[in-house]
C-alpha cells in the first residue's frame, strides 16, 4: 500500500483574549485510509500566556496512514477551551485544516470560530460564563449544515507539520 505520514506539532494558538487555554483535537480521514501508528486524537495542556502573548502547546501529532485512495484525504480539527480561575471550562473555538497534499514542511493557521447565539444567549453567557456549543460536533469537518451556522470568528491555531508519502506512484494513487 502506498504510505502517508504527517509529522509536527500543534504549536499553539493567538487570538483567544490573554485566557488560559488548551486545544482538544482530532483527526478525520475517510474510509480509504487506514491508520497504522500514531493517535488520532487528543488533548493539550493548559497554557497560561502573559498579556498579549500568544498560548504555547508544542503538542506533538505523529499521523502514519496505509493508503487505497485519496477520498477522505485527513483533517484537522479543534476544539479551544479557556480555563477560568475557578477551573471552569468554556468553549472559545472550533475550526480545521486540511493536512496539504504534497510533501513537505508546512505552517498552518487554522482559524476558529464559535456559534453565535440569540441576544438571551449571549446575556446568559456573559452572567453564566457558557456560551452556545454544537449538538453535533462533526459538522465542523463535514460538508453540509456549517453554512447554515451563525458564527464569528475566535482565535488561530498554529500547526507546524512535515508531510511525506511514499509509494504513491507505485501502487497508482495520483495526487
Amino acid at each position: 500500500m502506498a504510505e502517508f505520514h504527517a509529522l509536527g506539532e500543534i504549536a499553539g494558538a493567538s487570538g483567544f483574549e490573554d485566557k488560559s487555554v488548551f486545544c482538544k483535537w482530532g483527526v478525520s480521514a475517510g474510509e480509504c485510509w487506514d491508520l497504522l501508528e500514531g493517535i488520532d486524537k487528543g488533548q493539550t495542556q493548559v497554557d497560561h500566556p502573559e498579556e498579549g502573548e500568544p498560548a504555547v502547546w508544542s503538542h506533538p501529532l505523529d499521523l502514519h496512514y496505509s493508503v487505497k485512495g485519496l477520498v477522505g484525504w485527513p483533517k484537522l480539527h479543534f476544539q479551544v477551551w479557556s480555563e477560568d480561575t475557578h477551573g471552569r471550562f468554556d468553549l472559545c473555538g472550533y475550526g480545521f485544516c486540511h493536512i496539504p497534499t504534497a510533501p513537505g514542511m508546512y505552517e498552518l493557521d487554522c482559524p476558529t470560530w464559535v456559534p453565535e447565539g440569540s441576544a438571551r444567549e449571549e446575556l446568559l453567557s456573559c452572567f453564566l460564563g457558557r456560551g452556545p456549543r454544537l449538538k453535533a460536533e462533526e459538522v465542523v469537518y463535514t460538508p453540509g449544515d456549517r453554512f447554515r451556522l451563525q458564527t464569528k470568528a475566535a482565535g488561530v491555531v498554529l500547526v507546524k507539520l512535515g508531510v511525506v508519502m511514499k509509494d504513491f506512484d507505485l501502487y497508482s494513487v495520483r495526487c
